[in-house]
């Protein structure tokens, strides 16, 4: 529970984020906007002209569903192979004045694909393994195209199910949409956050780590690096991870409550702006139909909220946290609905519910869910949820005019069915292979929820852990590699092939299937269908782990 400072902390942060992104949705929106020029184009279109002729880009030339994906995965690979040999071979490049040995392969592999794959998990101690080239090579620049990915990605669903009608280019193209999310969106936001950061009290230095004498006489190393840059691009970008392995439970890298508050209101940012973004792309008759799927997220994400806030005491006895009881519990609500994975206190702190209501978060992936992703899941969910609607009243499914085809169903529920796939699988073959008795764990309640929360993570993309460097092995390293891949690219693939088969589609007056679908009652039937949906599909092994933990009476089973 909470008292009256508390609500008016949540209720700020809130505010702040929602207010921020309707302020921000209309220029993402026109960012992407190919005809319509703008009063930045003179200070952009020379930059990103000048980076189409040097990679030889046709800029002006729209593209299929199967070539924006292709073109996006491939891109994706060859950042992720340059990431996997910078780290192999740090220690034979520039920029390491600690002196780092190269990163083992299996770490490299998880490390390389985990950036790329916006997920951020981290089985290192970034502060005591990487290099300064490491951190800005293989991390921070992979934060930037991972989101800048997330964003072209939505932005080519929108197109899709906007139709020829309101977008003339297709689905686009990805490399213009690449770009101009680094250029116009990513870079700009998170240069002034780095900024307000540094204000805050956040390093942002290549001087190399320095020893001091402690009051007490002893030696301790002060680790400081390019940390602002990086805590900016990873709660804007929803990427988590850290600097340091105590990630923004350190102090260096959230130095105070305001920085604390900041960083929350960073990571909603861009999440909720895209549902603004939705309506805005299908212009001012449609601009309801975001709104509707906004309202359905954060209910379920005040339902998550209300989850976690339910114990008399979220933090259990003897724990010590910088930011009090309260804080820590909305930044884990916050950073697994968002799936960003950041987190300012360690989760074996938390009450079981708290660890139920992170679980949540990342299960749906859309409560408002990643940057660019989140709105993609979203719009899976609507899929599914107007042809049950259109099962129950006996009409033909439909979404914004246009018939919802059978092909539509049998992928949006193939990307639905992907997830707990590769959440279960893993996780048997783990207990299989013995490979958790090779970190300690054992067969109860809480090393179950620790080895299952390890592969939910990795399948949204999320990045919280309970093993941290415990897994850095070559199972788990390998295993969450592919687990991460597969979570991120195959529903892309399948929203890029819905959108690409949407496009061309004929369109007739929008009268849904009974439930107007700008409405606050499809926005409830929509909450409805999800929660229905997801805990149908993971309630056993919820049951299996945190549920039965607070159903012993622990505080802090973990």
């Amino acid at each position: 529970m909470i008292g009256f400072v508390q609500l008016v902390v949540l209720v700020s942060v809130l505010s702040a984020g929602l207010l921020l992104a309707r302020l921000l949705a209309p220029y993402i929106a026109h960012v992407y906007s190919y005809d319509t020029p703008g009063r930045l184009d003179r200070f952009f279109l020379p930059v990103e002209n000048a980076i189409y002729r040097l990679c030889g880009i046709k800029h002006d030339r729209a593209m299929g569903w199967k070539e924006y994906f292709t073109a996006m995965f491939v891109l994706n690979g060859m950042m992720a192979l340059i990431s996997f040999l910078v780290l192999i071979f740090q220690n034979s490049l520039p920029l390491d004045p600690q002196g780092f040995p190269g990163v083992r392969w299996d770490l490299a592999l998880n490390t390389a694909m985990s950036i790329s794959s916006n997920t951020n998990l981290q089985h290192y101690d970034g502060g005591s393994t990487l290099s300064y080239l490491s951190q800005m090579v293989a991390i921070q620049f992979l934060q930037f195209t991972s989101a800048a990915t997330g964003l072209a990605v939505a932005v080519a669903v929108i197109r899709g199910f906007a139709g020829k009608a309101r977008t003339k280019n297709g689905l686009g193209n990805f490399y213009v949409d690449f770009t101009r999310s680094l250029t116009r969106i990513l870079l700009p936001l998170s240069f002034i956050a780095a900024l307000v950061l540094v204000y805050l009290g956040v390093p942002q230095s290549l001087n190399g780590y320095t020893a001091v004498t402690t009051i007490q006489g002893a030696q301790q190393l002060i680790k400081i690096g390019p940390v602002a840059s990086l805590v900016s691009i990873m709660q804007i970008g929803t990427n988590g991870g850290g600097y340091y392995g105590a990630n923004s439970a350190y102090p260096l890298q959230n130095p105070s409550q305001v920085s604390d508050l900041l960083e929350m209101i960073l990571m909603l940012l861009i999440p909720t702006a895209m549902p603004f973004v939705y309506g805005e792309m299908l212009g001012k008759k449609s601009r309801r139909e975001g709104t509707s799927i906004l309202v359905a997220a954060y209910a379920l994400f005040m339902l998550d909220l209300a989850i976690a806030l339910y114990p008399p005491e979220a933090i259990g006895p003897g724990m010590e946290v910088r930011f009090g009881g309260f804080a820590p519990v909305f930044w884990t609500v916050i950073t697994t609905a968002v799936t960003t994975g950041s987190v300012n206190a360690s989760l074996s702190a938390f009450n079981p519910l708290v660890i139920v209501s992170a679980f949540m978060g990342m299960l749906i992936q859309a409560t408002p869910g990643g940057i660019g992703v989140g709105l993609m899941y979203m719009l899976m969910y609507v899929i599914i949820t107007v042809f049950i609607v259109g099962l129950m009243s006996g009409r033909t499914p439909e979404y914004l005019g246009m018939k919802i085809k059978a092909g539509d169903i049998k992928l949006a529920v193939i990307g639905f069915l992907v997830h707990p796939a590769i959440i279960l699988v893993p996780t048997v073959l783990a207990y299989a292979t013995r490979a958790t008795n090779a970190i300690g764990l054992g067969t109860g309640s809480i090393s179950f929820t620790e080895v299952l929360y390890e592969f939910t993570s990795a399948a949204a993309n999320n990045g919280s852990d309970f093993l941290g460097t415990a897994a850095n092995t070559v199972f788990f390293n390998v295993s969450t590699a592919l687990v991460m891949w597969t979570g991120r690219f195959a529903p892309i693939a399948v929203m890029l092939a819905i959108a690409g088969s949407m496009y061309s589609r004929e369109r007739g007056p929008a009268d849904g299937v009974g439930i107007k679908t700008d409405s606050l009652t499809f926005a409830f039937v929509l909450f409805a269908t999800i929660l229905i949906v997801v805990v149908l599909t993971f309630f056993p092994f919820l049951a299996l782990g945190p549920l039965l933990e607070f159903l012993r009476g622990h505080v802090n089973g973990f």
